[in-house]
């Protein structure tokens, strides 16, 4: 994997199970059941992505049953009669390329309420799911490889005159120095936190 920031390439689930339009709701329903996912991106042509089905569109076919039609809208109530992906789907599909940062990914789910996000590339081309699990990957990062970016490309680059030390432990990386430096710890914690992995900073400062 690349240094920070980790890209969505590195954590992406690159065999990705994925529907046409003419797929039934039945159908749909059995793929979401077999392969435990919580959408599936719908394609056309050569594999080009023009909607998500998700557990929440399939679920509005339930909210007609006991005649509860005049509580839902017109969108709800379409989607309640639908009954191929092409007419089920949320469309435009909310997607990410394979290059954008793992941070960028966990902020258009957050902003847009999604547990998934099909990636695609520059002519919107299916090349893989990032899920909310694959996110967190960033944080099953050894200890020792998190202390060794951030010494490569944090602690190196600090305009400090009394070197910093930095110890990783579940995520939590520690950073002791000299208070002389205290004007540049809240740049560096910064620049630490934004290092894949780390859970939190903590700044142990000595008047040496």
């Amino acid at each position: 994997m690349s240094e920070s920031p980790y890209t969505v390439s590195d954590v992406m689930t690159h065999t990705v199970v994925a529907v046409g339009r003419d797929a039934s709701f039945k159908e749909i329903v059995g793929l979401i059941d077999q392969w435990k996912v919580s959408a599936l991106p719908v394609l056309e042509g050569e594999g080009r992505v023009v909607g998500v089905v998700s557990e929440a569109d399939l679920l509005a076919k339930e909210g007609v049953k006991g005649g509860n039609e005049e509580a839902l809208d017109l969108a709800e109530r379409a989607k309640a009669e639908a009954l191929t992906a092409g007419e089920l789907m949320s469309t435009p599909a909310v997607t990410v390329h394979a290059d954008a940062s793992v941070a960028e990914a966990a902020r258009i789910m957050a902003r847009r309420r999604v547990k998934r996000l099909p990636v695609v590339d520059a002519i919107g081309m299916l090349q893989g799911v990032v899920s909310r699990s694959d996110l967190l990957k960033v944080f099953l990062r050894p200890d020792e490889e998190i202390a060794g970016e951030i010494v490569s490309s944090v602690l190196t680059k600090l305009p400090v005159t009394t070197p910093l030390t930095v110890t990783v432990s579940d995520g939590v990386a520690t950073l002791e120095g000299s208070a002389a430096e205290r004007t540049y710890m809240p740049i560096v914690a910064r620049a630490v936190r934004a290092v894949e992995g780390v859970v939190d900073v903590r700044l142990e400062l000595t008047h040496r």
